[in-house]
C-alpha cells in the first residue's frame, strides 16, 4: 500500500511535466516544511482538475477578479511519485476558505479492494487555485499542437495526420 497525505496551509502547490512534448509526465506537487509530495497525473486530469478550480473560484469568490494568483512556480527537484492518480474530487471548506483537492491512488492489479488505496488531502488557497489554474493551463498548452481535423497531437518529426488526406 501506498503512503497516503492529508496536507493543510501548503507552501507549494503547482503543476508541471518532466520530458519533451509528445513524452511528458505531468505531475501535481505540493508541499509544506519537511514534506513534499509529488504524484502523476494525466493531461486531461490536469486540464480538467484547472477547468473545474477556475468555475468553483468563480462561485465562491464574491470578486473573482481580484484575486492575486499566487506566482507562477515550477516543481522542486529532484521529482519522486508516489503513486499515479485516478481519481480527483474538490471540495470547499467555508469556514476555512480553502478549496481541498482529494486525489485517489489509481488503482493496480494488486490492489483488489479500494480500502487499500492511498488518498491525499490537499487544501488550498483562493490565490493557490488561481496560479495552480493559471500554471495548468500553461503547462496543459504547451504540448504538441493538435491536428485540425481530428484534434489528436501531432507529433514533431514531421509526420503528418491520416485526417488531413
Amino acid at each position: 500500500m501506498s503512503a497516503s497525505f492529508d496536507l493543510n496551509d501548503l507552501e507549494h502547490f503547482t503543476v508541471g511535466t518532466i520530458g519533451p512534448p509528445g513524452q511528458r509526465v505531468f505531475y501535481l506537487q505540493a508541499g509544506i516544511t519537511g514534506t513534499l509530495v509529488s504524484l502523476k497525473m494525466e493531461k486531461q486530469q490536469v486540464a480538467a482538475l484547472a477547468e473545474y478550480l477556475d468555475g468553483a473560484l468563480r462561485e465562491i469568490s464574491d470578486d473573482p477578479g481580484s484575486i492575486v494568483p499566487e506566482a507562477d512556480i515550477g516543481l522542486i527537484e529532484p521529482l519522486e511519485s508516489e503513486w499515479t492518480v485516478g481519481d480527483i474530487g474538490i471540495g470547499y471548506d467555508a469556514d476555512a476558505d480553502r478549496m481541498l483537492i482529494m486525489a485517489t491512488e489509481m488503482p493496480t492489479q494488486e490492489e483488489e479492494d479500494d480500502d487499500d488505496l492511498a488518498t491525499a488531502r490537499f487544501r488550498i488557497t483562493q490565490s493557490q487555485v488561481a496560479g495552480f489554474v493559471a500554471r495548468a493551463r500553461q503547462v496543459v498548452a504547451a504540448g504538441r499542437p493538435p491536428c485540425r481535423y481530428c484534434g489528436a497531437p501531432l507529433n514533431d518529426d514531421g509526420t503528418w495526420c491520416p485526417c488531413s488526406n
